[in-house]
């Protein structure tokens, strides 16, 4: 099964993408393409990152947002072809790997 383990590995490392550092607390900006008929254009989403989870092609992002008044939150696959780049816009000293607590405070959400 190894060999199987190695095709699969060696597949998945052509579709891996480079990108800032980031953790959780701190504040990115993501520019995804949409598609919108015949025309594409980038949408960002910026928000404060609450976790990382996976590895390889897998991994994902959960960032979360205040949007009119109500919190937004939106898991995104870092290696997906639909992503443009990635901006890195604050970087905060978070002592969790998975800081939930953010949820509840709205100071490092406030988004200019």
């Amino acid at each position: 099964m190894t060999g199987m383990d190695d095709l699969i590995r060696a597949l998945e490392e052509e579709h891996l993408r480079e990108w800032p550092e980031f953790r959780p607390g701190d504040i990115i900006r993501i520019y995804e393409r949409v598609s919108e008929g015949a025309r594409e254009r980038l949408q960002p989403f910026e928000g404060v990152v609450l976790r990382r989870s996976g590895s390889g092609t897998r991994e994902m992002v959960t960032i979360r947002r205040i949007a009119a008044g109500v919190g937004v939150e939106r898991t995104i696959p870092l290696h997906s072809p639909r992503l443009e780049r990635i901006e890195v816009i604050k970087r905060h000293e978070i002592r969790q790997a998975r800081p939930y607590w953010l949820r509840r405070i709205t100071r490092l959400h406030k988004i200019q």
